[in-house]
């Protein structure tokens, strides 16, 4: 059976929703529970240190303590003006936006109707009691800090009710895709993809507008899957396909990996799902320990984007998106992988599946940023910026797609805020041919954040979502902020003990 962290490992960490300091955006690396998550780093103590202070001086001529300037748009601004003292002009800000709060109010109101297409989103089912999620919250109780209560250790914040909150109310998310994984046991399954579908009809019944698409996670190799395919094309109608070539990606020994360019495996399914007009399919790859090479020896590469190219060519009608954007690194520091980047302009796998379009002249691979955007926006920024970079000169910025993974770290606000800011440096762009990113809601983020995937998945943005504001979603959120709904910086899952 799968497990996401040993009892041995338990022992190092802490809750992040009670522990973790409540930045507006991470100050250290937070797992959900599927990976160990690596002490803070001197730079990143350096960073907490300085939006302490920030806080402090820009609050107190606010009259604000710490805790509620940092839940404000300055506080935002503050933390990314740390960052950027930290690592370098990485993100677009200055210090008036810290300290005058007409700025932040002046910048929410240029980007209130921007359109953010979140292509990753999950939360788990009412009934989930898988101990990966809830077992180190009551063991930290236990064990750790016994002034957590019931409440904090409750599965509620991965659920439903709290994901709608922290999605749709205190994020600028506007349509979210909702996903699920396969597990070789079924009871990790994090949502089955028949309660996708009705939290899909949920979400718009109550909206009265499309804020909600689903997708059908696909189980190649198992009994019945096929099965399985042809009753959600039926019946269930997804917006597109999930697959996990791995398998299951959480344990090494998973039973069914298999590959996209299968021909006996998977073209008849192809074949099926082009004539019923469903051609979005969206596979995991990448995010590997660094010693993939031996703790998952005999299936590694089918987390790689080995299997894409033949499959994109033979294939056309299909859009081939690869989640993660194939990035390998995952439980390290991306410190690393950047002198690796700055030494060679490699990043692994991401390059690689970069050179695709042009190695093998196809028009139908995208890259989808979750997860590994997250992951090191904040622990190392110009990572990010040579990700980004990468990605878009390989493939087009028309390829590249946003998701975050969230509900499972919380709100999606702080990435989306980081990627409103982020601009790759100019010496970057001058060695390795990259095109600036530009504003926040400039042709290219823009893109990025929504108009790429609203092609994808025939959103008309015209005739569904102008004025968007008027839909009931908007007004429920409208009427949350004037009720005092505000950011509280909780991320959610565990953070190093140390």
């Amino acid at each position: 059976m799968a497990t996401f962290l040993s009892d041995k490992n338990s022992r190092k960490l802490k809750p992040a929703q009670s522990d973790a300091f409540r930045s507006p955006v991470p100050t250290q690396i937070v797992s959900n529970g599927e990976f160990d998550p690596l002490p803070q780093t001197a730079d990143q103590k350096r960073v907490e240190a300085r939006i302490k202070d920030k806080a402090d001086r820009f609050g107190k001529r606010l009259g604000l303590n710490r805790r509620q300037f940092l839940a404000t748009g300055c506080g935002m601004a503050a933390a990314f003006l740390a960052m950027n003292e930290v690592y370098g002009p990485v993100f677009k800000v200055s210090e008036a936006e810290a300290s005058e709060p007409s700025m932040g109010e002046a910048r929410v109101r240029e980007l209130l109707n921007q359109f953010i297409f979140d292509v990753q989103t999950h939360f788990v089912h009412d009934n989930y009691q898988s101990e990966g999620l809830l077992g180190l919250l009551v063991f930290s109780k236990e064990n750790w800090n016994k002034a957590l209560t019931d409440e904090q250790i409750d599965i509620a914040y991965y659920k439903f009710e709290n994901y709608v909150r922290e999605v749709f109310f205190n994020s600028d998310t506007t349509v979210a895709l909702l996903s699920g994984a396969p597990f070789d046991d079924p009871a990790w399954t994090f949502l089955p993809n028949d309660q996708i579908k009705e939290a899909v009809d949920i979400i718009n019944s109550i909206a009265g507008s499309r804020r909600m698409l689903g997708h059908f996670v696909i189980t190649p190799a198992q009994e019945g899957w096929m099965d399985e395919v042809e009753r959600a094309i039926e019946e269930l109608h997804p917006a597109s396909w999930k697959s996990y070539t791995i398998g299951d990606p959480l344990t090494a020994s998973t039973r069914y990996p298999w590959r996209l360019d299968d021909e006996e495996l998977m073209y008849p399914f192809y074949e099926k799902v082009v004539k019923a007009g469903i051609t979005n399919m969206c596979i995991h790859k990448g995010l590997m320990p660094a010693d993939y090479e031996q703790s998952w020896k005999d299936v590694w590469r089918h987390n790689t984007p080995w299997d894409v190219s033949k499959a994109a060519k033979d294939w056309p009608e299909i859009n081939f998106i690869i989640y993660h954007g194939g990035m390998r690194a995952f439980l390290e520091l991306p410190d690393q992988a950047l002198a690796e980047f700055e030494a060679t302009g490699e990043i692994k796998w991401v390059s690689d599946l970069a050179r695709i379009p042009e190695e093998h002249g196809v028009s139908n691979v995208y890259a989808e940023m979750g997860s590994s955007f997250a992951n090191s926006c904040t622990a190392n920024p110009r990572f990010a910026a040579a990700a980004l970079g990468t990605w878009i000169k390989g493939m087009g910025v028309d390829h590249v797609l946003w998701g975050t993974d969230s509900v499972l770290y919380g709100s999606p606000q702080w990435q989306i805020e980081a990627m409103r800011r982020i601009e790759i440096p100019e010496d970057m762009q001058a060695k390795h041919g990259f095109a600036p990113l530009g504003a926040a809601n400039g042709p290219v983020k823009n893109a990025i954040f929504g108009f790429n995937s609203a092609g994808l998945y025939n959103l008309d943005l015209h005739a569904d979502y102008t004025p968007l504001p008027q839909d009931k979603l908007a007004l429920i959120k409208r009427e949350y902020a004037l009720a005092g709904g505000r950011r509280e910086n909780a991320y959610y899952g565990y953070v190093d003990r140390a």
